[in-house]
This record gives structure tokens, sequence and C-alpha cells, in this order.
């Protein structure tokens, strides 16, 4: 499977190398853009905004094209942002957060409905699209090791314009490849839908509504966790940022081997687990690690908790990301537009929900907030029929 993927898996991999680069290197960026770290911090709020508007916004048309020219085109924006993020300025900084938010919202589905397009049945269909996303999950944990020594040698600058050259050799490899192809045709031969229309067919879709939801609120959940994650390890066992580095590669390496491993689980013809309830299992799984995590007295068990969520986590988006390819079949490239889209926006709502619990009622107003966010998505779960 990664042999004929490999094309998809490497464009994955490449959609986080600059917003990892403006991560790694955000107090230099800001010195450089004569702005201080929160300042320019922020402005990756805007990349989220994009994404969640173009992601819906898109949703109808990926099925309309070849999906290599959709990925070409997304990847094209990828490479322009990074080049405007190599100016450095306050605007083209702006620019940039603006312009990755949206091409990751193009690129994301297009490459992952390319590649469950390139197996005939459903097993293999979605589990070549979580193929995909755990090559983004390792990835996510795996660029800034990789980055920091080309970083030694050309700084931030060389990084992003390295960047930006792959991004675009690529684009024009998706776009030879998909020139002259078409979008992949209706059942039946079947006219292709309305704008409008492609909503109201994915809301026909069994189960799509809370699954989306689902995706949505575990994003919120999991990103909101994250985003405090070093807060509390600081304050509760006054860990420092070294050793930090090793439990976020923790929380790094068991998401990607759980959705690794439950995507290639899933695609088996008879799992003793079917996806839905797996799904379930799953939830259930980090709604108890949640709640527990900032109770928790030692560290080794809270070791085990960051663990424990970040597999439960993947497991879930392996479960949602099968189910939706399945049950999509060709409308699946505008069902995973939107499940990217929605989880852009939990993403943002985890961080800013979190915070208001942190605020009213310290880490147990944290646990409270992400514990219910994450009960609401059992609740959904079951509404997802087999």
């Amino acid at each position: 499977m990664v042999k004929r993927l490999w094309p998809f898996l490497v464009a994955s991999a490449v959609s986080l190398i600059p917003f990892t680069v403006f991560g790694m290197y955000l107090v230099p960026i800001a010195a450089a853009a004569d702005g201080n770290v929160a300042e320019i911090g922020g402005l990756r709020g805007l990349g989220g905004l994009a994404a969640l508007v173009v992601g819906f916004s898109v949703a109808p048309l990926i099925d309309r094209l070849a999906r290599e020219v959709v990925a070409a085109g997304g990847l094209a924006l990828l490479g322009i942002s990074a080049l405007l993020g190599a100016i450095g300025n306050v605007f083209a900084l702006a620019a940039f957060c603006l312009l990755i938010g949206a091409s990751t919202s193009i690129l994301a589905p297009s490459i992952g409905a390319a590649a469950a397009d390139r197996f005939g049945t459903p097993a293999a269909a979605g589990r070549a699209a979580t193929l995909v996303s755990a090559t983004t999950s390792a990835m996510a944990m795996l660029a800034a090791p990789l980055l920091a020594v080309p970083g030694i040698v050309w700084g931030w600058r060389g990084n992003l314009i390295a960047a930006a050259v792959v991004s675009l050799v690529l684009s024009a490899a998706f776009f030879w490849r998909g020139r002259g192809r078409t979008a992949p045709l209706r059942a039946g031969g079947a006219p292709r839908m309305s704008y409008l229309a492609t909503y109201r067919e994915l809301g026909r879709i069994p189960g799509a509504v809370p699954l989306l939801i689902i995706a949505m609120l575990r994003t919120a959940a999991f990103m909101g966790y994250l985003a405090y994650l070093a807060a509390f390890y600081d304050q509760r066992f006054d860990l420092e940022p070294g050793w930090f580095a090793l439990v976020w590669s923790l929380s790094g390496g068991s998401f990607f081997l759980g959705n690794l491993l439950s995507g290639r689980f899933l695609a088996v013809e008879r799992p003793w687990i079917g996806p839905e309830r797996m799904l379930l299992v799953g939830l259930g799984v980090a709604l108890v690690s949640v709640s527990a995590f900032y109770f928790s007295p030692t560290i080794p068990l809270t070791l085990l908790l960051t663990a424990l969520m970040g597999a439960s986590h993947a497991t879930v988006a392996a479960c949602v990301t099968t189910l939706l390819v399945r049950r999509s079949g060709e409308l699946r490239g505008s069902a995973l537009s939107v499940n990217a889209a929605g989880m852009s926006l939990g993403t943002f709502l985890g961080a800013a929900l979190g915070g208001l619990g942190l605020g009213l009622g310290g880490y147990p107003g944290t646990a409270l907030t992400f514990a219910v966010i994450t009960l609401v998505a059992v609740l959904c779960a079951l509404r997802v029929r087999r």
C-alpha cells in the first residue's frame, strides 16, 4: 500500500513543515518582525479561521475535479505561503498563516480521498485514508528534530524556502500526473450534484452528522489538552522544557501508533470489533483518561494517562476517517473536507474552552471542561449505527 501511495504520503508529510518551522523558531521570527512572541504567535489563529472557511466553502468542489489537480493547488498555496513567511514582516506572516490554513484545508482531504480511490474495497479504502493521516501524525512528532539540523546551517528562513521549493516541485508533479484526468464518476453515470445538493447528500449519509460532530469535539478535547500540557507538567511536577520534550514525544508517539495500528486493524475483512464499537470504546478510554489526568498524584501514572490519551484519540480519529470513507462513497472528498474544517474549528474551541475552565476553576475546571466535551462525543457515538 505504501508503494502505491508514496506520493500522497510525501505530500502529507510536507504539509506540516511550514507551520512547524513557525512554531520552532517563533522567538527569532518575532524578533525579525519587530513584534513580541504573543502577538506573532497569535497570528496562527488566522490559519484556523482560513481552514474553517475554505474547508467548508470548497468541500462540494473537491469531488468535481481530479484529486491530483486539487492536491496540486493545495501544494502550490503551501509553497507560496512558505515564501511569504520567509520575508518575515508582520503582514507577510499574517498572509503566511492565512494561506497555510487555506492550503491544508484543500490538501488534506484531496490526498486522503485520492488514496482511498486507489483501492476498490471499503476496508482497503478506509485503510488507505488512515495511512495518510498516520503519516501526518508521524510527521507532527518527527518534524521538529528533522528540521533542527538544517536549521543550524541556514536558519528558519532557509527551512521555509526549502519547504517552498519542495512544495512547488510536488505541485508541478501532481498537476502533471492529474492533467487530463476527470473527477471520479458518479455511480450509474448520474449527473453531478449542485453545490447545495452536495451538502444535502452529505447530511443523508448514515451517521455522517454525528461522525463529523465527534471529530470536532474529539479535536477540541485533545488539542485543548495539549495546549496546556506543558504548563500542567511544569506546575505539578516542576518538569523542565528538556524533560518535557520526552513527554511530548510520548504523546506524539502514542498517537501515531494508535492511529496506524487501529487503521490497520479496521482494514481486515472481519475484525472482531467493528469501527462503530471501537469508536465508542476509544471515546470511553479518552473520557476516563482526561478525567483522571489532572488529578494524578505521581508522574508515572500521569505519563501512562498521557499515552492513553494519545492512543485513544488516535483510535477515534481512525474510526471516524474509516467510517466516513466507507459510507461516503463518491462524496468522500467532500466529507473529508468538512471533517477537516470541523477539526480546525475544534482546535481553537478546545484551547479557548480549556483556558476558560482553567481561569474559572484551575486544573479541575479544565478537567471538567474536557470531560464534558468528550462525554458529548460519547453520546454522539451512540447514534452511529452499523
